[in-house]
């Protein structure tokens, strides 16, 4: 099963705030303005070596003014059959004591678009009469079991970012991902927005045909004009940089051919000459943008 799990860190990274509004909106509600975030860039210890890896595990440190509050992310994807909440309290309670100042909250993202015959445990409790023994719970997010819809007007970039993956009807599939579009162009920068609006596609599996659709569905509503001029805008330049990209490599195929050396091609279009080998021997390579941003033809 191919893993998702440096897409959704950087989704993480990129709106930890939107993260813990949207997971956990009673800290905002309680402490007030978040003064400062911190990654924790730890994975858990494991209690046996036999222990697998948690598909995603992002313990991200929130400072308030008076309160610190730790949001450990944890993502499952399709398969929740790898979970489990006895692995998941010993790792919070190894957190807890790695912390110790900390409000650490253990959040579950179920990322899988199914309805469940079963569903997974989501507390422990052990009591006696009066006695309480132990008490343990966690964030629980299954995206399928939300509507998309209600999620519409909701302003928070990572809620667009994840509408797909939330429940809708067949009917409106391109709907949904318009709205996810829509609603991120207008919520971030347009580096966060060409960035994230593939994460969208991955995640929406969009069909070509399904592409041409969405398209026609943004230019066709009044308050996704601008964002249908971006995506021309964005699609024209795309066709500009492929067009310089195959001129760069024909020039360096032809120079080759007429016997110019390697280090010469290089020096000429201010590239390593490992790159031109490669572009020689037919391998991809990511050639630098300012290469492709240029309007000189060579």
């Amino acid at each position: 099963m191919k893993s998702h799990d440096h897409n959704f860190k950087n989704l993480f990274l990129d709106f930890p705030k939107e993260t813990l509004d949207w997971f956990f909106p009673q800290a905002g509600q309680s402490w007030g303005k978040v003064l400062d975030v911190e990654f924790l860039r730890q994975e858990p210890k494991k209690h046996n070596l036999s222990d697998s890896s948690l598909e995603l595990d992002m313990p991200i440190l929130f400072n308030f003014e008076n309160q610190q509050l730790l949001l450990w992310l944890v993502e499952f994807q399709e398969d929740k059959s790898k979970f489990s909440i006895y692995k998941l309290l010993r790792y919070t309670t190894d957190l807890m004591e790695t912390h110790p100042d900390a409000l650490v909250i253990p959040t579950v993202l179920f990322t899988d678009r199914k309805k469940w015959s079963k569903a997974v445990l989501q507390q422990l409790h052990a009591q006696l009469h009066d006695r309480m023994f132990l008490h343990f719970e966690y964030v629980f997010h299954k995206l399928f079991d939300l509507n998309a819809r209600d999620y519409y007007n909701v302003d928070n970039p990572v809620v667009k970012i994840l509408l797909p993956k939330m429940h809708y009807k067949k009917e409106d599939r391109i709907e949904v991902i318009r709205q996810a579009y829509a609603g991120l162009f207008q919520l971030v920068s347009s580096g966060l927005f060409d960035k994230y609006v593939d994460f969208i596609d991955t995640y929406a599996e969009i069909e070509d045909q399904e592409q041409l659709n969405l398209y026609n569905e943004i230019v066709q509503h009044k308050e996704t004009a601008m964002l249908a001029q971006y995506i021309r805008e964005r699609g024209m330049q795309e066709g500009r940089k492929e067009e310089r990209k195959q001129s760069l490599i024909s020039f360096i195929r032809k120079a080759k051919q007429e016997g110019v050396s390697v280090p010469t091609i290089a020096k000429i279009v201010d590239l390593d000459v490992s790159m031109v080998n490669k572009i020689l021997n037919n391998e991809d390579i990511d050639i630098p943008l300012h290469l492709l941003d240029s309007a000189d033809p060579l």
